[in-house]
């Protein structure tokens, strides 16, 4: 099998110029196919507000109403999108945005409501693997959106992490795929104020031990818990590591 990186990125690397243009370039130099998966919550947020529209948030994630779901689409469909592909091309890497309703590559049901109403929020029902490995084996490199839909003409916002792994997770019957989350840290850390206690390598046993002792907590719980779940549905590797260090061999390893 041939191999395919897919990285998910978000927070200030995407929607500061500099540090997209840092990024942009890094992912350039991964060998091979790969995939390219962002966020962009703090430029809806930001858009909101000038808009009136208050953001409000559980847990960290986006409750989406019909106003907000309107902003979602606009930045993380349009604006941070179409910006990425913009600079990827001017680097001689040829990118193609989507969201799950483009060629329907990934569908959704709205999140039924619990505890909370989440609104306009998707959670993952299918992926066309098909769809994403034909392009990718043309030469295009998918720069996805944290957008899918539900085949019903509503669009759902729906969180990258998530998209990031079961992307990789149906890619996996296709490519050998190793599946990078990237954020402002080195990797998953023994101290959140030491930069340098990076975990190296992280299995379901220490994780358990981590979370029990208040060591691994908050956000970082359900992307690890994503990690796991990838790997045993077939994905290479996970890593999670800050976004300039994805053609190294830095930052978290998860294993089973």
């Amino acid at each position: 099998m041939e191999k395919l990186t897919l990285v998910k990125v978000g927070g200030k690397i995407v929607e500061e110029p500099q540090s997209l243009k840092q990024l942009l370039s890094d992912f350039s130099k991964i060998k091979g196919y790969k995939v390219l998966v962002h966020g962009g919550g703090r430029s809806a947020t930001a858009l909101a507000a000038k808009l009136g529209i208050e953001s409000k948030m559980v847990n960290g994630r986006r409750i989406t109403d019909e106003e907000t779901l309107k902003v979602v689409t606009m930045v993380y469909g349009g604006l941070v999108n179409k910006q990425i592909v913009a600079g990827l091309q001017a680097i001689g890497v040829n990118a193609l945005g989507l969201t799950g309703a483009d060629m329907n590559y990934m569908r959704s049901e709205k999140r039924p409501v619990k505890d909370v109403d989440y609104g306009f929020v998707g959670d993952v029902k299918e992926v066309n693997a098909d769809i994403l490995a034909d392009l990718i084996g043309k030469g295009v490199v998918p720069v996805l959106a944290p957008l899918t839909h539900d085949k019903e003409g509503n669009l759902l916002n729906t969180n990258a992490d998530t998209i990031a792994g079961e992307a990789a997770k149906a890619l996996a019957g296709h490519f050998e795929v190793t599946l990078m989350y990237c954020f402002e840290k080195k990797g998953v850390l023994t101290d959140e104020n030491d930069d340098e206690s990076v975990i190296s390598n992280l299995t379901p046993e220490l994780f358990e031990k981590y979370v029990a002792e208040g060591v691994i907590n908050g956000g970082m719980i359900p992307k690890l818990e994503n990690s796991f779940e990838a790997l045993n549905a077939g994905v290479r590797a996970v890593v999670i590591t800050r976004a300039d260090l994805i053609h190294t061999d830095g930052g978290t390893k998860i294993e089973l």
